[in-house]
């Protein structure tokens, strides 16, 4: 009987040991799968997380890629209307020439006309002497018997000396008149060339530099992932460098108006603070505006303080903006208030409206700070602003003929052209960027070393003279002076320079010999 219970306990014991095996088990399997599941939705959020991430980062790529992009089509875009404007300039010098080719050209015509004229006269003379000889003949033979042979001896030395005489007067007459129109075409050169040193524009300073109250404005200039940098430099147009300057940045822009923009924009946003994309555009915004209404306050004060009355709005405006204008590094405001005053104190001298000297004078330039659509010389581009603008047309006149693109129609045109070359040609007014000027030195020496025959050559004088030494075996007198004419032709032809340039042509033949 206790066999039988053991027996049973034990089976009892077995029973209960496997269910409780198979539930542990059980048990632990769920535990499993809950895990498992719990692994996978883990991974799963993982994975999205990479997703969106790597989604995030290839449209910021895509984005800065885009930005680069936008930056490389606008410098193509400067690039290409500054090709344009060169050839637009070379038009009109083509076009200069030619006028001046065709004037040459009548000249040459009248002269020949002149010279045909006088050989008319001198063959009228001339028959007139040989009526005279034959009077004389008969005169002389029927006088003193003498042959036909000797009495045309005597006749011939008597008219020989008295045509020398007269040639003698006719050359002299000549001179006198080849020196007169050389005197006139030598005032003609110095004129031009003075209008060719007032003509031609530059602008130097691109950068202005911005202080920083700590060097961790930097980082917030630039903003998360260069999210400010990018705004502010898409909305001024106005590139912002950030270096290893100490609390500082530079503004790079060769317009001076949108960087004095971008300036006071940057000073302001340092003032308050904050710096992200939506408060850059409303400074910046803000700030347009305020210059707007500055450069107009800035041309009403100048018209005042010039004792200029009655201008209209638009042309105030425009006066303030030359502000922000460089001619060989001479400020267009500073020197368009420089001829007016000079203007208005020659139209004193002669007895002249000292207000409309000054008017002309003021708005003679002008045209160098009207928007891109215009097209053409700064003068003639002024004269059209200022007529759509109500201004009379001896201001008009004054403007379009400052620089001879158009027929002076009164004296306030010669008075603001001689005040404008005034101005630009005084000692200190203007200069040339170092880049330009080593560029033009080295074209003279190319252009001189560029003939056959020449062995040396030299820019002296900051370009002023050309200095050429010839192979005196190669170049003869004659042909060194022919070489002169030729180079200098070349320089008109290739360089635009201030003032003029001397060429010198040295030939010298050297023969060396040691005594021993």
């Amino acid at each position: 009987m206790q066999v039988i219970f053991y027996i049973l306990f034990l089976l009892i014991g077995f029973v209960g040991g496997y269910f409780l095996v198979k539930y542990v088990i059980n048990k632990n399997l769920e535990k499993a799968r809950s895990s498992a599941k719990d692994i996978v939705e883990t991974a799963r959020k993982e994975a999205d997380k990479f997703k969106k991430e790597f989604q995030l980062k290839v449209r910021e790529e895509m984005l800065k890629e885009r930005t680069q992009m936008e930056k490389e089509i606008i410098r193509m875009r400067k690039e290409l209307e500054r090709r344009e404007k060169e050839i637009q300039n070379k038009e009109y010098q083509m076009d200069k020439k030619g006028e001046l080719l065709y004037r040459k050209e009548e000249e040459l015509k009248a002269r020949e006309k002149e010279i045909s004229n006088k050989e008319k006269v001198w063959n009228l003379k001339m028959e007139k002497i040989d009526e005279m000889i034959r009077e004389e003949t008969k005169k002389v033979q029927e006088i003193a018997g003498m042959t036909r042979e000797e009495a045309k001896v005597i006749l011939l030395k008597n008219v020989e000396k008295e045509a020398r005489v007269e040639a003698a007067q006719i050359a002299h007459k000549i001179k006198e008149e080849a020196r007169e129109k050389a005197e006139k075409e030598a005032v003609k050169i110095i004129s031009n060339a003075m209008q060719r040193v007032a003509s031609n524009v530059a602008s130097e300073s691109c950068i202005t530099v911005v202080p920083l109250p700590s060097e961790e404005m930097k980082g917030r200039i630039i903003g998360r992932e260069g999210r400010n940098i990018r705004t502010f430099e898409s909305v001024t147009g106005v590139e912002i460098i950030v270096d290893d300057t100490p609390e500082a940045v530079i503004l790079s822009s060769f317009n001076p108006y949108k960087r004095d923009i971008a300036r006071i924009s940057l000073e302001k946003l340092l003032q308050d603070g904050r710096i992200h994309p939506a408060r850059i555009e409303e400074v910046v915004n803000k700030v347009e505006k305020e210059m707007d209404e500055y450069i107009k306050v800035l041309g009403e004060e100048i018209v005042l303080e010039l004792g200029v009355r009655g201008m209209h709005p638009e042309l105030l405006k425009m006066v303030g903006k030359m502000k922000y204008r460089t001619s060989y590094g001479q400020n267009l405001l500073i020197h368009s208030k420089e001829v007016a005053y000079l203007s208005g104190i020659m139209a004193g001298e002669l007895k002249l409206d000292v207000e409309i000297a000054k008017r002309c004078a003021l708005l003679h330039d002008i045209g160098k700070v009207a928007e891109a659509d215009y097209e053409g010389p700064h003068a003639l581009i002024g004269a059209q602003i200022a007529k759509r603008y109500g201004e009379s047309d001896i201001v008009c006149n004054a403007i379009a003929a400052h620089h001879e693109d158009e027929e002076a129609i009164s004296p306030y045109t010669m008075i603001v052209s001689a005040a404008d070359a005034v101005s630009g040609a005084r000692p200190g007014a203007r200069r040339e960027s170092i880049e330009a000027y080593i560029k033009r030195i080295e074209k003279l020496e190319e252009i001189a070393s560029s003939f056959p025959g020449v062995e040396k050559a030299f820019a002296l004088q900051a370009g002023r003279e050309v200095r050429i030494v010839v192979e005196a075996g190669k170049i003869t007198d004659a042909e060194a002076d022919e070489l002169a004419k030729r180079v200098t032709n070349e320089i008109e032809e290739k360089i635009q320079f201030p003032g003029q340039i001397k060429v010198t042509v040295i030939r010298e033949y050297r023969v060396t010999q040691y005594a021993r």
